[in-house]
């Protein structure tokens, strides 16, 4: 071999080998930075107000790519659904307090484990009855510390002890809603029930509700934690019937149970149902709007701040309903000890739409001085605030929207349209937005397209077509609500572009259609029409108009300008031959945003089972990782000591319904999990 060959073949080999070497040192984590801050998750939006912040410092831009994972959790509690009651949905946020972490499962049980380890600690399990239940749900629990006490781990550190737990059983205590309507406080050291809450530890959440179907009334959200009461609403279940049960808020004393006061959410011709009147039998007003959402409190000010619904049932408002949807579709600012209401405003007037407020109201300080509060809405408006007064700190316009035809309905004449900041989507879609993957789809779309009622936002429902919803009924915002970073001023919000179709269709001849024309249908008894509810979707069960279909979006609110959006998601798993892979058009999501004080934003909510994070400021992609399924959930973040990690949690356990629109009845378990998921950065010194 001649000699200048051989040279080169030794310095090529060289080369291979300092390539990787350097790739092997370029793969290799950097030690983690142990000087930052420390910080609980104590409620499950971290804040009482709802802002989804962490302080916490240690993952950053820089080093966000090696996260790991670090230890995975199985509920157990996941099914497709079964004749009792519909498939799970795994979308509980953790919270953190006290060296302990606390969720609830889509049966209710609830659990305790340790944050850094995974360990299991304690389960409770209330033995719920699912009867009737749309979907399975339960989206987190709550803390209360007695203050008369220390910490569990304070207490802890003593080496003599036994006597003060006795004393102490149940000063510290998680307080769960249940799917049969029970509110239920447990030790949050043992997993015991507070047998002096209620009854045996429980209040029956149906207590002054009267008549109640199966399903018809459960808890899906954390209950609110001021001062020492515990504070809930509950889902009524949609488009049911006229004379549905109340949707009463009710606080309860922490330590007792005791019922303190109610908010009967009566217009203001009507008499309230007070607490008195309860404790005496009296049953609370039937069909007002419901606190189905997370509530917010400002300890500061004593407000607490109730997103409601609209009234019953959904697509029909005549005067079956009256002027009973006077505070639906609204966020109502009562005050914490009484109940009594201090403000409201109302984001849709007279709800025909079923854009109710599922969004919690989260809490900011404009320019660091003016309190202000959040509304994010299903129509993709957002309206800022003041949250002692309800006054807009943007202007709000009362504009003209299209008028009903139908017999016995009635119509308001214009709806709050925000000026600040502008819609999450396109205020009204033309033929120019229609679309389609496939050869062929774009042409059905439009053909369909021709044949609805559209009149642009707030065209109403009717016998005579099916009216196009834009928005669609799941949002824009729904329960994920929005994030804060009140260090910035920038709030974070995930968001859908989805249409739906919706018809009235009269009730004599409901009775002749066959089963697949009443998919979607709720019976809306007492008035004079069925519904019919669905989405505007290509024979590929994608959205007939064009993505993103799911949408990241940054806000300065100081400004109310709107500093980036970037689509959220693929199509990869679930189009047909993956074609949906190959490009960013969002996904249909559902769940929240978490923002951390080093510029990160988490966020997992899409159908694409990916959890990501992007940088705050750009809006650039950072990281990302598949999860064991979708995570129609909120992430969270805690770090107990300062030699300790800072970990970020996901609840990837899907969503029911996404699941059964995304993959049809057969398929619905291939997105459906149980699975709680864990990271956190990889040291230098890890294996």
């Amino acid at each position: 071999m001649p000699k200048f060959f051989t040279s080169a073949l030794l310095l090529t080999a060289k080369i291979v080998l300092i390539s990787v070497l350097l790739i092997s040192c370029s793969g290799k984590p950097n030690p983690i930075d142990y000087s930052g801050p420390i910080a609980d998750w104590p409620s499950i939006g971290g804040h009482p107000g709802g802002q989804r912040f962490s302080p916490l410092t240690q993952i950053t831009n820089d080093n966000v790519d090696q996260l790991k994972v670090a230890w995975t959790y199985h509920t157990g509690d996941v099914s497709n659904g079964n004749l009792k009651h519909g498939p799970t949905a795994f979308q509980a946020t953790p919270i953190v307090v006290d060296g302990a972490m606390y969720f609830c499962t889509p049966f209710n049980r609830v659990i305790s484990l340790d944050p850094e380890t995974g360990a299991e600690l304690w389960i409770y399990d209330p033995a719920i009855d699912l009867t009737g239940v749309y979907t399975p749900s339960c989206r987190g629990v709550s803390y209360w510390q007695d203050p008369q006490y220390g910490s569990f781990q304070q207490d802890n550190n003593q080496q003599d002890n036994s006597q003060q737990d006795s004393n102490r059983s149940c000063s510290s205590r998680i307080l769960t809603g249940t799917l049969d309507a029970r509110l239920i406080a447990i030790d949050a050291k043992s997993g015991n029930v507070c047998k002096d809450f209620g009854v045996n530890g429980a209040v029956n959440l149906l207590d002054n509700l009267g008549d109640v179907r199966a399903g018809e009334y459960y808890v899906t959200s954390a209950p609110a934690i001021i001062n020492d009461l515990v504070i809930t609403g509950a889902y009524v279940q949609d488009g049911q019937r006229v004379d549905a049960p109340s949707g009463v808020v009710r606080a309860f004393d922490v330590r007792t149970g005791e019922l303190r006061w109610a908010y009967d959410p009566v217009p203001p011709d009507s008499v309230a149902i007070t607490a008195e009147q309860a404790k005496a039998g009296a049953i609370f007003t039937r069909a007002t709007p419901n606190t189905w959402g997370n509530i917010s409190v400002d300890a500061q000010r004593g407000i607490v701040y109730l997103p409601t619904g609209n009234s019953q049932p959904d697509h029909y408002g005549g005067k079956e309903r009256g002027n009973m949807d006077h505070y639906g579709t609204s966020v109502i600012a009562v005050d914490a000890m009484t109940g009594k209401r201090i403000w409201n405003f109302q984001a849709v007037h007279h709800d025909i739409w079923d854009w109710d407020i599922a969004a919690q109201p989260v809490t900011f300080e404009q320019h660091g001085e003016t309190p202000g509060v959040i509304i994010a809405t299903k129509m993709g408006h957002i309206f800022l605030l003041n949250r002692e007064t309800g006054e807009p700190l943007f202007a709000v316009e009362e504009r003209p929207v299209p008028q009903t035809r139908v017999t016995g309905e009635y119509t308001a004449p214009t709806q709050p349209f925000p000026t600040l900041p502008k819609p999450l989507q396109k205020e009204i879609i033309t033929e120019d937005d229609i679309w389609g993957i496939y050869p062929g789809d774009r042409g059905k779309c439009i053909e369909q397209f021709n044949k609805y009622d559209y009149q642009g936002m707030f065209t109403p429902p009717s016998p005579d077509e099916f009216a196009l919803l834009w928005p669609g009924l799941g949002g824009g915002v729904n329960w994920g609500s929005v994030s804060v970073n009140p260090q910035s001023n920038i709030l974070l919000v995930n968001s859908m572009r989805v249409p739906y179709t919706v018809k009235l269709v009269p009730r004599e001849q409901a009775g002749k259609l066959d089963g697949s024309d009443m998919v979607g249908s709720s019976p809306q008894e007492g008035t004079p029409y069925v519904v019919i509810r669905g989405g505007f979707l290509s024979e590929h069960n994608t959205p007939c108009t064009a993505p993103p279909w799911g949408v990241l979006t940054a806000i300065n609110l100081d400004t109310g300008e709107t500093l980036w959006e970037k689509p959220l998601g693929n199509l990869k798993k679930l189009a047909p031959f993956g074609v949906g892979g190959f490009f960013n058009w969002g996904t249909p999501n559902t769940g929240g945003t978490l923002q951390t004080a080093s510029q990160l934003v988490f966020v997992a909510a899409t159908l694409d089972g990916y959890i990501r994070a992007f940088d705050t400021e750009s809006g650039d992609l950072r990281w990302q990782a598949t999860l064991p399924a979708p995570a129609q959930a909120t992430p969270m973040s805690y770090r107990l000591s300062k030699t300790g990690k800072q970990y970020i949690a996901i609840a990837a356990g899907g969503h029911g319904p996404l699941a059964y629109a995304a993959k049809g009845p057969d398929k619905v378990g291939e997105l459906l999990s149980d699975t709680l998921v864990v990271y956190s950065l990889k040291d230098s010194n890890e294996d």
